[in-house]
């Protein structure tokens, strides 16, 4: 079983639909799910959201955000994943923004930011987990990897929220 395969696998046995906000990633992470048998049940929908405007119309990331920290930040990748996550039936989305080829921002080329959102009920806030990664290579390659990455993180961080919404209870996970 491949990772992305197990990743699906973690999906389905704990209920998580997933969906996607997506800039540098343009759909990958979303695409990698679709590949395996089964995605209908994880994946719920996938926003790419490529320009500023887009993260604003479409997600709600506000202007003074991605005035304060740049498009290549956790505090746009964390908007972006609470904007998706509002705006679809899903209890958990995955964000992704960065950058895979050199820019004028003095940003690395694949420096990469996510965010993992989690929804626990209706009414309760959702608990997000954001981290930022720099992958080697070139632009194809950067993208795939932070887009596997970004699945890859979904075990980890559900474990994480699992701890803090029952931090009485000893996780299987």
């Amino acid at each position: 079983m491949d990772k992305i395969e197990a990743v699906v696998e973690f999906m389905k046995a704990r209920e998580l639909v997933l969906t996607t906000a997506e800039s540098c990633t343009g759909g990958l992470i979303s695409s990698l799910l679709v590949d395996m048998p089964g995605a209908g049940s994880v994946l719920a929908c996938a926003f790419v959201v490529y320009s500023p405007q887009a993260k604003q119309h479409m997600l709600g990331v506000s202007p003074e955000t991605l005035a304060n920290f740049n498009l290549t930040s956790e505090p746009v990748a964390t908007e972006m994943a609470l904007g998706a996550l509002t705006r679809c039936e899903a209890n958990l989305a995955v964000s992704n923004t960065g950058v895979a080829d050199c820019t004028d921002d003095d940003i690395p080329a694949g420096t990469q930011c996510f965010a993992w959102a989690f929804q626990a009920g209706e009414g309760v806030a959702p608990t997000v987990f954001a981290e930022t990664r720099r992958f080697s290579g070139d632009r194809n390659t950067i993208r795939d990897a932070a887009a596997r990455y970004a699945l890859a993180r979904i075990p980890h961080y559900h474990r994480k929220f699992s701890e803090e919404a029952c931090p009485n209870e000893q996780s299987a996970d």
